[in-house]
């Protein structure tokens, strides 16, 4: 199973098709916040996929969670923008927070720099932003061999 993790694309549309175009097998796309209304655009364009979205500091009128934990493939996903865990500064409350769910992975934003890390357990991943000129989008595989994560330059 293949899942497309983006964050903060801030309006951007464009880049945001042209990561789903790239990751055509994705099954399932999960934003970090910070979008605008191009995630209700891209559910519509691609309604074959599954989405989970969280609410990020600048998506101001949104009705998004802060954060959701969900299963795929029996792992466990912790989903946030990563600003309520302080996740510029540290990913420790984030960690904390990821373990106390029992996550084997989690997803964040808000720093607008991709980070793919392992800690004892947990994969701990944020795409960076798709806004800009050195906009990054990531993927994780789920297989029966185990979860491998990638990061991924716009091209």
């Amino acid at each position: 199973m293949r899942i497309l993790v983006v964050s903060d694309t801030h309006g951007n549309l464009y880049n945001l098709k042209k990561a789903v175009e790239q990751q055509k097998s994705a099954q399932v796309i999960i934003h970090c916040g910070d979008s605008k209304g191009e995630l209700d655009e891209i559910k519509m364009l691609y309604n074959d996929k599954a989405f989970y979205a969280v609410k990020g500091n600048c998506d101001f009128a949104s009705m998004l969670p802060f954060d959701e934990t969900i299963t795929i493939e029996n792992k466990k996903i912790f989903i946030t923008h990563g600003h309520i865990y302080n996740a510029k500064m540290t990913l420790y409350n984030l960690c904390c927070k990821a373990r106390q769910e029992n996550a084997d992975i989690v997803l964040f934003g808000h720093t607008h720099n991709a980070v793919s890390l392992y800690d004892d357990g947990l994969y701990i991943l944020n795409p960076g932003s798709l806004n800009g000129y050195d906009a990054s989008y990531a993927y994780i595989d789920i297989t029966d061999k185990g979860i491998m994560t990638n990061i991924v330059k716009l091209k």
